[in-house]
């Protein structure tokens, strides 16, 4: 049966148009969090966002929702996908929430939703989610109503576990990195992960006022960082997409490295190092023959599956991989993270 409300990656749609309304965030965060009602312990759901205008609807709605349900609210603000991911793993919560369109423009919205794992959920959970949707909810007595609160340090926190992903022994001094944030969820977190591992930083994209995240930059469009790392005489530039889940690669003469290039490099290479699970790669159909064509002449495999960084994941997880990802440039290590991390 077809899902009514979910597509391949949560729920999305322009904002204030069915589905995305902010009668439809609060039927979710209840829908969701009666889901996860599970046990006695304080219940807890982690939300963050990328810099969209209709972000403070979206959140408003959801922390109404969740609440009136008996579930405590964790805020964390702009934040990466990956990040909320993070956290959601790290903070014991029971769900976790990115309130994000991705590479869209800012006039539409969606809401991604992992599990306590920091995993995309199921299409099992999904569905029993669905289905609570088109019921009436059943809220908390008042004496049980959840909380909300802000988190501070949430950057701070990520920022550590993105560096720990980098060999302690390894700096970037010398480097000179220009990084596109499409004025997206990243403007923060990015430039100064890259500056406190040494790099000399060209941030880019960091002066989202809630409706240019996307515009004319990041990962979609990759023309602004090109010229920025030719005028700048940078080694490499960096383009992340709205919620920072995905990145493209410009070398230091203004080419394009796309998601199958990045791929087969971080590939060949693990093998080489007796690092690489699954003997090759997990990528969708929508990968280069090219990219195929290469890791056959290393004695890898490539696996293909449909659109989407979660049947990509589903297939990593199923049959033991530890690379994959999509041409537009996902890129999932799972060694190191739960979902596509830019």
């Amino acid at each position: 049966m077809g899902r009514k409300f979910f597509g391949t990656d949560g729920i999305r749609g322009r904002v204030n148009k069915s589905p995305m309304t902010a009668e439809m965030a609060m039927k979710v965060g209840m829908a969701a969090g009666a889901h996860f009602l599970r046990g006695d312990h304080v219940h807890r759901v982690v939300i963050g966002k990328d810099t969209r205008l209709s972000g403070y609807v979206m959140e408003s709605a959801l922390v109404a929702g969740f609440t009136s349900v008996g579930m405590d609210v964790v805020q964390v603000g702009p934040m990466p996908t990956p990040a909320v991911a993070m956290l959601t793993r790290s903070m014991r919560a029971d769900i976790g929430v990115m309130i994000s369109a991705s590479h869209n423009p800012f006039a539409d919205n969606g809401i991604k939703l992992f599990g306590p794992d920091g995993y995309k959920l199921s299409d099992e959970d999904e569905a029993a989610i669905e289905a609570l949707i088109e019921v009436e909810p059943v809220l908390a007595p008042a004496e049980k109503t959840g909380r909300a609160r802000r988190v501070e340090d949430a950057r701070g926190r990520y920022i550590h576990a993105a560096k720990s992903t980098f060999p302690d022994h390894l700096k970037l001094d010398g480097l000179r990195i220009a990084v596109d944030c499409a004025n997206g969820a990243a403007y923060q977190v990015a430039p100064a992960a890259l500056w406190e591992l040494g790099a000399d930083v060209i941030p880019i994209g960091v002066t989202p006022n809630g409706t240019n995240i996307n515009d004319k930059c990041g990962s979609t469009a990759p023309g602004l960082l090109q010229e920025t790392v030719v005028a700048s005489g940078a080694h490499i530039g960096i383009a992340l997409d709205g919620d920072a889940d995905r990145l493209i690669v410009v070398d230091e003469k203004g080419t394009i490295i796309d998601g199958d290039q990045l791929m087969a490099l971080i590939a060949t290479r693990w093998a080489e190092r007796g690092l690489l699970r699954g003997g090759g790669l997990v990528a969708t159909v929508m990968s280069n023959l090219g990219l195929e064509r290469h890791l056959q002449s290393a004695g890898l495999s490539l696996e293909r599956t449909g659109v989407g960084d979660r049947l990509v994941l589903e297939r990593m997880r199923g049959a033991g991989f530890n690379v994959g990802g999509e041409q537009s440039g996902h890129i999932i290590l799972s060694d190191y993270a739960t979902t596509g991390d830019g």
